[in-house]
């Protein structure tokens, strides 16, 4: 299992996830910033467990991001 962690507050909306996990990672239409998809907010930072199917393309997402506000955790 793989958790995904967004600290979405710092988001620049640069779609470099979205390219690098579509299926995961989408731009809100109402303020143009990312969004985890199926991830649940506590206190600024949205999370969600996936399969590890995901971990590669998330990794790559983590990577690509500019102001490094994705973090992956492996388990």
């Amino acid at each position: 299992m793989v958790k995904l962690i967004q600290q979405r507050d710092k988001c620049i909306g640069c779609n470099a996830c979205v390219e690098a996990a579509a299926y995961r990672w989408r731009i809100s239409t109402k303020d143009g910033k990312c969004t985890l998809v199926g991830g649940i907010n506590k206190k600024g930072f949205y999370s969600v467990v996936v399969n590890d199917h995901e971990y590669n393309d998330n990794v790559m997402a983590a990577k690509n991001c500019p102001v490094n506000i994705i973090k992956i955790q492996k388990y």
